[in-house]
């Protein structure tokens, strides 16, 4: 007779989301994001770096528009997804791809975009010493945009799950205000549809930093 080993351990962060997006063909939408969209349209392309990329909804926007993407995630799966559809889309000469576990390591260089759309995860993760060395990753003049779930869906069963603010996650950054002006840390309400069909209306939070130039 089997029994469960209480001492067994979770598993990993990358086993976690490999098992995740190999578990379907698709997981997300492969639509970009509204809030990016909205932030970026009219600004002039650069180097962005996409954290949480996921199957490159918003590398394949953002490469559209002329910007030269990083595309990270911990899962190697979600990372050929994105180059598959970067390349599918006829943009895959400004899309690379780069694996990494955010709590061990991170990407080389510096950018004028950080985008960290919804980079929550179910796991334990060092989540505000991610954004903040994301934070010194920036161009002078770059933008840090990051958008989190700002409350549950109306159609979740964890609607007593508690979501920090946007203020709170922007003090818990704990930036030096004469290096970071922060541009934006409010909500903003989209309409969705839930996995069942259902409509309601999704809060997010967004925090827009920006890197003060030399």
């Amino acid at each position: 007779m089997h029994t469960h080993d209480s001492t067994e351990q979770p598993p990993s962060p990358e086993a976690f989301w490999e098992e995740r997006y190999r578990s379907r063909d698709r997981v997300w939408s492969g639509r970009p994001n509204p809030v990016l969209v909205d932030t970026v349209a009219d600004v002039e392309p650069g180097t962005v770096l996409d954290l949480g990329c996921g199957e490159g909804g918003d590398a394949v926007w953002l490469a559209s528009k002329g910007w030269r993407v990083t595309s990270v995630d911990i899962s190697g799966t979600a990372i050929a997804r994105t180059l598959d559809n970067a390349k599918a889309a006829g943009v895959g000469d400004r899309v690379r791809g780069e694996r990494h576990d955010l709590a061990e390591t991170f990407p080389d260089g510096a950018f004028d975009l950080i985008s960290a759309q919804f980079l929550q995860s179910p796991l334990e993760f060092p989540r505000e010493l991610v954004l903040r060395r994301a934070a010194h990753a920036l161009n002078p003049g770059g933008l840090l945009l990051i958008v989190d779930h700002g409350a549950a869906p109306p159609w979740s069963d964890h609607k007593d799950h508690y979501f920090p603010s946007a203020t709170e996650v922007h003090e818990g950054l704990d930036l030096d205000p004469d290096e970071w002006r922060a541009e934006r840390v409010g909500s903003a309400e989209r309409d969705a549809t839930g996995p069942d069909g259902q409509t309601g209306v999704l809060i997010d939070n967004v925090i827009a930093i920006r890197r003060r130039g030399d």
